[in-house]
């Protein structure tokens, strides 16, 4: 009894079909869902890999190097270098005169500056 009862069911199934299935997308014949099914999701461990990796065996000054941190300036900085003052050190810096009136510049206007009043046109000329 369930031999025929699942055959007519297959059957029934066939010609049956899903509402999504009669218009849009999912009736043209080329459609296939995205979904991946039980078999066919995750095949292999992702841990395990399938191929062995082929590693190049050539003369490595002729191989071009691609690696980003050759190339980045931001690890070529020289070392930062830290001085530590000791008390000593300070009372001596502090006991040394640093400045003097003649290591700043001067100041830029010194005189006062007289405009010509009766400059025709504002001094351009025409």
């Amino acid at each position: 009894m369930a031999k025929p009862t699942a055959s007519l069911f297959q059957t029934l199934k066939r010609y049956i079909k899903k509402p999504w299935e009669i218009t849009g997308p999912c009736a043209d014949p080329e459609y296939r869902s995205a979904l991946p099914k039980a078999t066919e999701y995750r095949l292999a461990c992702p841990a395990t890999s399938p191929l062995k990796a082929i590693v190049p065996t050539s003369d490595p000054e002729t191989v071009f190097d691609i690696k980003y941190y050759t190339r980045d300036q931001r690890r070529n900085r020289p070392p930062i270098r830290r001085t530590v003052l000791r008390k000593a050190d300070v009372e001596k810096m502090m006991k040394e005169k640093t400045f003097d009136i003649n290591d700043f510049p001067r100041v830029y206007l010194t005189a006062k500056v007289e405009e010509d009043y009766n400059a025709v046109g504002g001094g351009y000329q025409k």
